[in-house]
């Protein structure tokens, strides 16, 4: 008889470990606290209350999803979900062309999402580099070419060690350069894009993700950054459910919470369950994985796991380290596809990103939505919830959902102002509007039931793997310890792929491994790792064989300028 696994947690990590682990010859059951919708952050919702006449709620979501270049767990993943229609999760997923950076006051700059295939491709991304008037100074792009060329040269364990323990503020030497410096380079990828704070994200983290995200981008035959054709839980996450559930055989319960896992001299002998908010019913299982956020694991912690497993004891730190980035969606009366891609809104207070999704979803009825009327849906990332706006406070100190809504659209319009070229937002374009459920405003106190943990340095010593000290409890969530090391769904089905891994081990089956694969590090560059290795091995500091000084920096800046006045002339 196969072997039993309870998943306690239904987003991606826990869908993910029960996908494999089922195609493994398992039973598993899945526990989910979302009362009726799949796919736990990553999810796409009904919006409430928006359908008349027959026809389908409008499309919400906690966050838009984009599946960058590097992603390699996840997509292989999607590959195996059959979407009913002949083809694949995976071939929902479509390329972007561009990225917009939108200011205040100045024309948004966008940049090509791939290595230019024309002249005008090239003469476009040129532009783009070099007359843009950011106002950076020489000396600053140089001495961030630099350190790009150190992240690149540096060897794995200087990586893990000292750059783990330095954050990408200092690492950048932010304080000594200019102010735009600051907000292309500095906080440009972690602000907006993975709701970190440079002043406390480690090197090791940034610099790897920095990295992916620019070989993708020289790489002509990688695909920069993806999306999906229809809303989520539609082209993905309801076709896994249903995948699952068929197929795989695998019980997903609904409205169910973990509240205890209950343990004897074996491991764990049960996990206690709450469905429905009635009092909890012990379940038991031949393994359990963890597949719940930080916070909610912390919450199932007590003195007895602690003791079998003091390594868990990280966990307590981490739940403290969680910041919001949650989605708000625009519903306009015409379509407005701002860039086809996404954009950084560079000098909004609350750290904005978003993309225009209409122009990516060709099939999806739209005007089938609603009351029919939406054409455009112009979709929302706030990421930084406690500086104060333009006209508000800090978005989680705003006193309704409204307020939110109308400082969002208003740090919108004003880096979209219509001038050089950018697209014009005004206020009678917009239909309706949808926040992320969990933003509850309950008296003077706004509270978000899926926080989202962050990066900080020094933090990779809390993370626990996959495996515990106890022989029959796995975990498969965003901080376990991964290549990714990042809350990503990337991360998610990586950590998920290890604790299926580690059940595989511990119940001595003969099933082939979940595949986990590092991250790229270009072979070109490995002699000179190699000769930093033994820079670090004999407790020295960086210092390339071959250095990228500042005239070379320097130089490299004026040809640039200078290739693009001849083909821009």
């Amino acid at each position: 008889m196969s072997k039993s696994v309870i998943v306690a947690g239904g987003g991606v990590a826990g869908m993910s470990a029960a996908h494999e682990l089922a195609e493994r010859g398992f039973r598993v059951r899945v526990f989910e606290r979302q009362p009726s919708v799949p796919g736990g952050k990553a999810r796409s919702v009904p919006v409430p209350g928006s359908a008349t006449g027959g026809r389908r709620p409008l499309p919400g979501e906690h966050g838009f999803r984009f599946f960058p270049g590097f992603y390699r767990h996840l997509p292989d993943t999607m590959k195996r979900i059959p979407d009913g229609a002949g083809r694949t999760a995976f071939d929902h997923l479509v390329p972007t062309q561009k990225m917009m950076m939108a200011r205040f006051g100045k024309p948004p700059v966008e940049t090509l999402m791939h290595v230019p295939r024309s002249m005008a491709e090239l003469e476009e991304q040129l532009h783009a580099l070099f007359d843009a008037h950011f106002g950076l100074a020489p000396d600053d792009v140089a001495f961030f070419a630099g350190k790009v060329w150190q992240l690149l040269t540096s060897c794995h364990e200087r990586r893990m060690e000292e750059y783990e323990r330095l954050n990408w503020w200092d690492f950048l030497d932010a304080d000594n350069r200019g102010e735009a410096y600051r907000t292309l380079f500095v906080n440009g990828l972690t602000r907006s894009l993975v709701a970190a704070k440079a002043k406390h994200m480690s090197v090791k983290t940034g610099g790897d993700i920095f990295l992916q995200l620019l070989f993708n981008m020289t790489n002509p035959a990688v695909t920069a950054d993806r999306v999906l054709d229809g809303p989520t839980n539609d082209v993905w996450i309801d076709p896994w459910l249903a995948h699952l559930r068929g197929p795989l055989g695998v019980t997903y319960t609904f409205d169910a919470v973990a509240t205890r896992f209950e343990t004897d001299r074996r491991g764990v002998s049960a996990v206690w369950v709450s469905e429905g908010g009635r009092p909890p019913e012990r379940h038991t299982a031949d393994y359990y994985v963890s597949a719940v956020p930080v916070e909610q694991m912390n919450l199932l912690l007590d003195d007895t796991l602690l003791a079998r497993d003091p390594t868990l004891g990280g966990l307590r730190t981490l739940a403290t380290q969680v910041k919001w980035m949650n989605g708000l969606q625009f519903y306009l009366y015409e379509d407005v596809p701002i860039c086809p891609g996404h954009v950084l809104y560079l000098d909004t207070p609350w750290a904005l990103t978003s993309i225009s999704q209409a122009q990516f979803w060709p099939a999806y009825p739209l005007a089938a939505c609603g009351d029919g009327t939406a054409r455009g849906v112009i979709s929302v990332d706030i990421s930084d919830w406690n500086t104060p706006g333009l006209e508000a406070p800090e978005a989680r100190n705003c006193v309704s959902a409204e307020a939110i809504k109308d400082e969002v659209w208003r740090q919108l319009c004003k880096s979209l102002d219509g001038e050089g070229g950018s697209p014009h937002l005004y206020d009678g374009l917009v239909r309706t509007w949808h926040l992320d459920g969990d933003i509850v405003r309950e008296g003077s106190e706004t509270t978000n039931a899926e926080p989202l943990l962050v990066n900080n340095a020094g933090t990779w010593g809390l993370r626990p793997d996959a495996y515990t000290a106890l022989p029959n409890l796995f975990l498969a969530s965003d901080y376990v310890r991964t290549n990714t090391d990042l809350a990503t769904m990337e991360g998610a089905n990586e950590a998920a792929r290890r604790a299926v891994n580690g059940v595989l081990s511990a119940a001595g089956s003969r099933a082939k491994t979940c595949e986990v694969w590092d991250l790229h590090d270009p072979n070109v560059l490995a002699p000179l790792r190699w000769m930093d290795q033994n820079r670090y091995d004999r407790g020295q500091p960086w210092r390339s064989a071959f250095p990228l000084p500042l005239r070379v920096a320097h130089r490299l800046f004026a040809e640039g300028q200078r290739l693009y006045a001849r083909v821009a002339g």
